[in-house]
Protein backbone atom coordinates (compact mmCIF):
# COMPACT_ATOMS: atom_id res chain seq x y z
CA UNK A 1 0.00 0.00 0.00
CA UNK A 2 2.61 2.55 1.26
CA UNK A 3 4.89 1.38 -2.29
CA UNK A 4 1.38 2.13 -4.27
CA UNK A 5 0.53 5.41 -2.93
CA UNK A 6 4.08 6.76 -3.51
CA UNK A 7 4.46 5.67 -6.80
CA UNK A 8 0.58 7.18 -7.99
CA UNK A 9 0.13 10.15 -5.81
CA UNK A 10 3.60 11.80 -4.83
CA UNK A 11 4.03 12.56 -8.65
CA UNK A 12 0.78 14.11 -8.89
CA UNK A 13 0.95 15.92 -5.94
CA UNK A 14 4.75 17.31 -7.52
CA UNK A 15 3.53 18.22 -10.31
CA UNK A 16 0.44 20.03 -9.11
CA UNK A 17 2.85 22.07 -6.86
CA UNK A 18 4.99 22.91 -10.12
CA UNK A 19 2.59 23.76 -11.74
CA UNK A 20 0.42 26.14 -9.29
CA UNK A 21 3.88 27.34 -7.94
CA UNK A 22 4.66 28.50 -11.61
CA UNK A 23 0.85 30.34 -12.07
CA UNK A 24 1.26 31.94 -8.50
CA UNK A 25 4.65 33.22 -9.23
CA UNK A 26 3.76 35.02 -12.17
CA UNK A 27 0.75 34.34 -14.52
CA UNK A 28 1.54 32.95 -18.03
CA UNK A 29 -1.55 35.61 -19.56
CA UNK A 30 1.28 38.13 -18.40
CA UNK A 31 3.82 36.73 -20.51
CA UNK A 32 2.88 36.43 -24.49
CA UNK A 33 6.47 34.63 -24.89
CA UNK A 34 6.37 32.15 -22.19
CA UNK A 35 2.48 30.95 -24.23
CA UNK A 36 4.11 30.99 -27.56
CA UNK A 37 7.08 28.77 -26.19
CA UNK A 38 5.29 26.94 -24.02
CA UNK A 39 2.36 25.99 -27.30
CA UNK A 40 5.30 25.44 -29.85
CA UNK A 41 7.54 23.28 -27.23
CA UNK A 42 3.79 21.40 -26.63
CA UNK A 43 3.48 20.88 -30.36
CA UNK A 44 7.24 19.70 -30.82
CA UNK A 45 6.53 17.07 -28.19
CA UNK A 46 3.47 16.13 -30.28
CA UNK A 47 5.15 15.25 -33.07
CA UNK A 48 8.09 13.41 -31.42
CA UNK A 49 5.51 11.63 -29.39
CA UNK A 50 3.82 10.57 -32.77
CA UNK A 51 7.18 9.08 -33.77
CA UNK A 52 8.13 7.19 -30.22
CA UNK A 53 4.44 6.05 -29.51
CA UNK A 54 3.67 8.40 -26.52
CA UNK A 55 2.19 11.66 -27.94
CA UNK A 56 0.67 12.78 -24.20
CA UNK A 57 3.78 12.08 -22.37
CA UNK A 58 6.29 13.99 -24.78
CA UNK A 59 3.83 16.56 -25.41
CA UNK A 60 3.73 17.51 -21.57
CA UNK A 61 7.88 17.15 -22.02
CA UNK A 62 7.70 19.45 -24.95
CA UNK A 63 5.38 21.93 -23.20
CA UNK A 64 8.15 22.35 -20.12
CA UNK A 65 11.39 22.38 -22.32
CA UNK A 66 9.62 25.18 -23.97
CA UNK A 67 8.49 26.91 -20.88
CA UNK A 68 12.15 25.89 -19.14
CA UNK A 69 13.85 27.24 -22.76
CA UNK A 70 12.04 30.66 -22.28
CA UNK A 71 13.02 30.63 -18.69
CA UNK A 72 16.77 30.71 -19.84
CA UNK A 73 16.44 32.80 -22.57
CA UNK A 74 14.86 35.74 -19.27
CA UNK A 75 17.91 34.37 -17.36
CA UNK A 76 20.22 35.29 -19.99
CA UNK A 77 19.13 38.36 -21.25
CA UNK A 78 19.07 36.73 -24.86
CA UNK A 79 15.55 37.77 -26.61
CA UNK A 80 15.40 38.07 -30.03
CA UNK A 81 19.55 37.66 -30.25
CA UNK A 82 22.20 35.44 -29.37
CA UNK A 83 20.20 32.35 -29.51
CA UNK A 84 22.50 29.31 -28.43
CA UNK A 85 20.98 26.08 -30.27
CA UNK A 86 22.74 23.83 -27.96
CA UNK A 87 21.86 25.45 -24.84
CA UNK A 88 18.18 25.79 -25.76
CA UNK A 89 18.76 21.78 -27.06
CA UNK A 90 20.34 20.81 -23.41
CA UNK A 91 17.79 22.71 -21.34
CA UNK A 92 14.83 21.13 -23.11
CA UNK A 93 16.50 17.51 -22.88
CA UNK A 94 16.97 17.89 -19.19
CA UNK A 95 13.59 19.74 -18.74
CA UNK A 96 12.11 16.28 -20.62
CA UNK A 97 14.13 14.40 -18.62
CA UNK A 98 12.55 15.89 -14.70
CA UNK A 99 8.90 16.33 -16.42
CA UNK A 100 9.45 12.52 -17.47
CA UNK A 101 10.49 11.51 -14.27
CA UNK A 102 7.64 13.77 -12.82
CA UNK A 103 4.82 12.29 -14.65
CA UNK A 104 5.97 8.63 -14.62
CA UNK A 105 7.45 8.20 -17.78
CA UNK A 106 10.37 6.28 -17.22
CA UNK A 107 12.20 6.43 -20.52
CA UNK A 108 14.99 8.87 -20.11
CA UNK A 109 16.24 8.82 -23.52
CA UNK A 110 12.74 9.28 -25.00
CA UNK A 111 11.95 11.97 -22.73
CA UNK A 112 15.50 13.51 -22.99
CA UNK A 113 14.91 13.34 -27.18
CA UNK A 114 11.45 15.32 -26.89
CA UNK A 115 12.89 17.50 -24.85
CA UNK A 116 16.01 18.24 -26.73
CA UNK A 117 13.46 18.33 -30.03
CA UNK A 118 11.32 21.29 -28.33
CA UNK A 119 13.99 23.29 -27.07
CA UNK A 120 15.54 23.43 -30.48
CA UNK A 121 12.26 24.17 -32.01
CA UNK A 122 11.82 26.84 -29.95
CA UNK A 123 15.57 28.01 -30.66
CA UNK A 124 14.78 27.97 -34.63
CA UNK A 125 11.50 29.49 -34.44
CA UNK A 126 12.18 32.78 -32.27
CA UNK A 127 14.78 33.70 -35.07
Amino acid sequence: MNRTLKHALLPSLMAASLVGSALVVKPASANGRLVRDTGIGAGAGAATGIITGHPLSNTLNGAAAGAAVNGTHKAFGSHGRNHDLGRDAGVGAAAGSVTGTITGHHNILNNAFSGAAAGATVNRLKH
